[in-house]
């Protein structure tokens, strides 16, 4: 199964959210159960382990955890409760962690390269510095800070189809991304009022349909934002003024 995925995740042509998740059976006990207890992942860590790539810890409880720079790894965390955890540098490359409590919790410099974290909440939660280019659609992310986060697609790997922060449909209001790397990233429909964008790079990304009522844009980098049908101040304009489909945009 770890194969499939693996090829469902990097293949040739772009993909969407389903299409990954296409002939993946998420009620597996691989994607729905844990193999390890909370007592089992303390021990580990208390003796120096901190290796749990490819493991499933489906529903585990971790919240309040010290989990800095531990590798899950293509791991199986869905529906695992993390909040008020600290994640600080770790790694989640293809991990799952889809419907996923994180709320409050601190992921500095950690690194989510092509994860699933659907419908994950994460209200409050510091990804500052982090490198993110998985699928946060629909997740809860009020209140979370990216600043300097790097959620750009990853125009490197072009072969493997187009990997890039997914923040379709997600609700960011108030999420702080000052300086962070928005370049291509998907924001269509994203919830936005009184988010602070404020010198970040959104250059390409495509924000079409989305909320920013009240958002603040000074200083950020807009050639090419994709705004259709997406609502605005009407104070944010000349800081918008290089992207796409200004006149598209509904004015508040």
């Amino acid at each position: 199964m770890r194969a499939a995925v693996g090829a469902l995740l990097f293949s040739p042509a772009p993909l969407s959210a389903q299409d990954m998740l296409q002939g993946v059976d998420l009620s597996q006990p691989a994607y729905s159960q844990s193999e390890l207890t909370r007592a089992e992942v303390e021990a580990a860590l208390k003796a120096g382990k901190s290796d749990f790539s490819g493991k499933s810890l489906n529903g585990l409880d971790l919240s309040g955890l010290d989990l800095s720079h531990v590798n899950f790894r293509a791991a199986r965390l869905n529906k695992a409760r993390l909040s008020g955890a600290k994640l600080d540098g770790a790694i989640l490359d293809q991990a799952w962690l889809m419907q996923a409590d994180l709320t409050g919790a601190s992921l500095k410099g950690a690194q989510a390269f092509a994860a699933q974290m659907q419908r994950l909440r994460g209200d409050g939660a510091d990804f500052s510095g982090a490198r993110l280019a998985g699928d946060l659609t629909g997740a809860s992310l009020r209140g979370a800070k990216f600043e300097g986060a790097n959620l750009s697609a990853d125009m490197k790997n072009q072969s493997m189809g187009l990997m890039r922060a997914v923040l379709r449909s997600t609700y960011l209001e108030g999420a702080r991304f000052g300086k962070a790397n928005l370049m291509s990233a998907d924001l269509r429909f994203a919830h936005a009022a009184g988010a602070d964008f404020r010198n970040a790079n959104l250059m390409n990304a495509d924000a079409s349909g989305a909320d920013f009522t009240g958002a603040l844009f000074d200083g950020a980098m807009t050639k090419d934002l994709d705004l259709d049908s997406a609502q605005i101040d009407a104070a944010a304009e000349a800081a918008l003024a290089p992207a796409q489909h200004l006149d598209r945009a509904r004015r508040q």
